[in-house]
This record gives C-alpha cells, sequence and structure tokens, in this order.
C-alpha cells in the first residue's frame, strides 16, 4: 500500500509543494527501462514454463526489475561525480515509478489521498482537490509533465477500462470511465482549451446505516427510522445536490436489504456495485446504459432498461440517478410490485424533487401534463430523503425526511417526517401517517423513533412554497 501523502493548504493562485516533486525526466527513463526489461523477462519465462505469467508473478518481477534500475541509477550518479541521491529523492523516484507501473500515473499520488473526495484537473498543472469536510486546496504537484502527456494518459486508461470500449480522440473528445478502485473519472478534450478531466472518489463503496452514524450523516433514530423504511420495503428517493453524498446513501439503505432478495440495478456509471459483496447481495443484476456510436446507432437508454428490467422480475428496482423520462418506468416498478425500490435524484432541497419529476415525467413519451405526474408520484414514492451540508459547510447530513401521502391536483400532498436541525441531522417532527407509522413498526422501528423533537432547533416553516402543501400530523 503505497504511503499516502499530506497535501498543504494553499492560497489561491498559488502552487505549493511539501517536497520537490522527482524529476519527471528520471521518472520515464525508469519506467521505460523497467517496462521494456519486463517484457523479456516475461517472454522469457513463458517459453520456460509453457504457462502465462499471472499477475502476481508479473509484479513481482517489476519490483525486482525497479530495485535494480534505481541501483543502476545510483550508480551513473556517482560515476558521473554527482552526489549519490538522498534516501528521499530515492523513494520519491520509485514512488513516481510505482504510479505509473502499477497505478495510474501522475493521477495516483492524489487518489491516494485519504481525505480525498473530488479530483479536478485543469491541466496537467492546474490540479484542485475537494477533501472531506468540504475543504478545498490546490494541487501539490501536476499530474503529468505537459498537456500531451495528459492526453496521453486519458487515452490509456479509457483503454484499459473493462466497460464498453472507450476511446479519446478528436471524434470522441468525451470520455466517462470507471477506475480500478472503483472512483469514476470523466475527462475532455479538444473542445475544451486544455485537456481537463475530473474523477468523484468513492471513499466508502461499502456504506451501511453504521457508516452513515460515523460520518454524523444520520444519527440513531434516523437511521433506525431509514432502516425500518427499508425493510418496510417502501419505495424512497434521496435527493441532495453535488457533493452531498446521494450514492453512499444509497448504498448504506441497500445494506439492509436482505441477501434473499433479487436487485436490478440501473445506471449511467457503474458506481453501486452492489453485487461486489457476495454474501450481502449475491443476487445482483447490473445495468449499465449505452450511449449510440458514431453513427448515432446503438444507444441503449435509462428508460430502456427500467423498462427490461420490469420484464425481470426483481424484488426491487434501484436507479442510480434518475435524470430524465425514465422517471415514468421507475413509478412503474414501485408501484406495480417491485416494492422498495429507491433511487436517487439532483435537488438542492426535497420541495424541488415534486418539480423535477413533473418535468422528467412531462418528457417522456406519453408527456404527462403536472396533475397526471403528482398522482403517478403519489402511487408510486413514499419518502424523499433529503441531503445537505450544515450551514457551516463542514458536515453532510440527512437534513429532511418528507413522506408522500397525495396529490390534488397540480399539488403533491405531504408531511415533514424528519425536519432541519440547526446543530446536525434532521428531528422528528410527529407528522406521519397512521398507516406508514404501522408498517414501519412491523419493520421494528420503535414508535418512539417518531415523537416529535423540541421545535426550538427546527427550521422548517409551516408555510410551504406555491403548488406544495403539508397534510396535518399522523398519530404521533
Amino acid at each position: 500500500m503505497v504511503d499516502s501523502v499530506s497535501i498543504p493548504a494553499v492560497r489561491p493562485g498559488e502552487m505549493a509543494y511539501e517536497v520537490p516533486p522527482p524529476d519527471p525526466a528520471v521518472v520515464a527513463r525508469l519506467v521505460e527501462a523497467v517496462r521494456a526489461r519486463l517484457t523479456v523477462e516475461v517472454q522469457a519465462e513463458q517459453s520456460g514454463t509453457g504457462s502465462p505469467v499471472e499477475a502476481a508473478r508479473r509484479d513481482e518481477i517489476t519490483e525486482t526489475l525497479l530495485a535494480e534500475e534505481l541501483e543502476a541509477l545510483a550508480s551513473a550518479e556517482l560515476a558521473a561525480g554527482r552526489p549519490m541521491p538522498t534516501a528521499q529523492t530515492e523513494a520519491a523516484w520509485a514512488k513516481a515509478a510505482r504510479d505509473h507501473l502499477f497505478g495510474l500515473g501522475g493521477l495516483q499520488r492524489y487518489l491516494d489521498l485519504p481525505d480525498v473526495e473530488n479530483i479536478n484537473v485543469h491541466a496537467f498543472d492546474k490540479v484542485f482537490l475537494r477533501l472531506t469536510g468540504n475543504r478545498r486546496e490546490r494541487g501539490a504537484w501536476p499530474v503529468a509533465a505537459s498537456d500531451a502527456e495528459l492526453t496521453e494518459l486519458i487515452r490509456t486508461i479509457a483503454a484499459r477500462s473493462e466497460e464498453n470500449e472507450k476511446r479519446f480522440d478528436r471524434s470522441e473528445p468525451i470520455v466517462d470511465v470507471q477506475l480500478p478502485d472503483g472512483s469514476r473519472m470523466n475527462a475532455i478534450g479538444w473542445v475544451s482549451e486544455r485537456p481537463m478531466l475530473s474523477i468523484r472518489v468513492h471513499r466508502h463503496p461499502t456504506a451501511s446505516m453504521a457508516t452513515m452514524i460515523s460520518l454524523g450523516v444520520v444519527d440513531e433514530d434516523l437511521a433506525a427510522f431509514l432502516s425500518a423504511a427499508v425493510k418496510a420495503r417502501m419505495n424512497i428517493l434521496i435527493a441532495g445536490g453535488p457533493g452531498t453524498g446521494k450514492t453512499t446513501m444509497l448504498r448504506a439503505l441497500a445494506s439492509q436489504i436482505g441477501p434473499e432478495e433479487d436487485l436490478i440495478t440501473i445506471e449511467d456509471n457503474r458506481e453501486l456495485n452492489l453485487g461486489a459483496d457476495e454474501r450481502a447481495h449475491p443476487a445482483v443484476r447490473a445495468l449499465q446504459s449505452r450511449p449510440g456510436n458514431i453513427e448515432g446507432e446503438g444507444e441503449i437508454t435509462l428508460a430502456a432498461l427500467t423498462r427490461a428490467a420490469l420484464r425481470g422480475a426483481p424484488d426491487r428496482v434501484i436507479v442510480g440517478e434518475v435524470r430524465g423520462a425514465e422517471v415514468v418506468e421507475m413509478f412503474k416498478a414501485m408501484s406495480q410490485g417491485s416494492d422498495g425500490s429507491m433511487g436517487t435524484i439532483h435537488a438542492s432541497e426535497s420541495e424541488d424533487v415534486f418539480a423535477r419529476l413533473a418535468l422528467y415525467a412531462g418528457e417522456g413519451p406519453g408527456g404527462l401534463s403536472l396533475s397526471e405526474a403528482n398522482r403517478f408520484v403519489a402511487t408510486a414514492v413514499d419518502l424523499i430523503v433529503q441531503l445537505d451540508y450544515l450551514e457551516d459547510g463542514s458536515t453532510r447530513v440527512v437534513s429532511s425526511i418528507r413522506e408522500v401521502t397525495g396529490a390534488d391536483g397540480e399539488e403533491l400532498v405531504t408531511n415533514q417526517v424528519f425536519a432541519p436541525d440547526v446543530s446536525g441531522p434532521a428531528k422528528a417532527t410527529g407528522a406521519i401517517t397512521d398507516k406508514r407509522a404501522r408498517r414501519l413498526e412491523r419493520a421494528g422501528l420503535d414508535p418512539r423513533v417518531l415523537v416529535a423533537a423540541s421545535t426550538s432547533s427546527l427550521l422548517y416553516s409551516a408555510l410551504e412554497p406555491a403548488g406544495f402543501s403539508d397534510t396535518p400530523p399522523g398519530r404521533w
């Protein structure tokens, strides 16, 4: 495991280095020498044994060759009358070479940081990071020696992708790739001034409700409520703005689904990876949309995948992110037998969710009206779980949970079951319908969780925006 590096905070416009980066030319020579010798060594071993060289053995040979090349480099420096490289310099050379031989080149150093969440590369020498706690810093090292080398790095990563064929050239200037650790990389070239990329790092690929508690996203009451909602097979949409942790929360909710259930996941980019844990979810069918080719043929949309999923008779359908006309098919899945289905949607506030759902439903082949869309939502969706940052921007929390109780023409009727709190995750309001309260109890929820919290720190108001209203509280 490569040691992580602490990146110092820098002021906008500056590029700070904790230690001078290794000379790219030296690293390039090391990598080239090792790769050339590796090809010869592997071919010789395969000829001798008659069997392919396995990955572990290949890595072992690579490490041996790297050690030899480092020793030869140090000897060459001494023979040339220059000082022997220090242990720190040799370690930097070795680290950078390993990043190219085993990892993703200049990107690997940033991917190894324990607290990185997003890596945005505006050009080979302009790197910006978003770290845990919503901290923003400028990267301390360039990711390549030039924009041309950055383009070649992106092309190499795309070519190695195990997903559908990925190209990165003038005819395909935008590429989206899943990295080996599950992170997502999106890169753009030719249509931008300089090549650029962004990486969304998944720090919690196997999130659970315990993970959410430890991160402060929920407290124990909220965790118990959400766990019971999943077990009660309620249909749940997770909403939030960029970077609020929607995918991580979806994984955590999915962790509450029993291993006996058959799941179908539907995504534009494969990020959930629920089937990676065979014990937790042995029966997962993961579907991924596909763009059309250069001629515009062969496109497979999320809507088409959702329709196909319904014919596959899953226990639940999980949509990575709802972005368009597939919402109508998702409503059908939620209301026609696949109870307990879930998805995420981009919305900064929970009341924005319903406007987006209506807009997406109107984009579908049937072009649903607002009233029709609202009736669909009311029959399909049980809960909206809203994620947001606290006011100081330091912590993500579940800021609100709304229960959908019905539709009245162009208005959706809801209860705010958990309302925003100034100091942490949302707190219970006491407003929930008897029917859902009983379902939650049967799923194991202690009814005291739904007792209204003190209103002194709650931020919700009795006044709701037009087209959106609350019903009276339920029995709590």
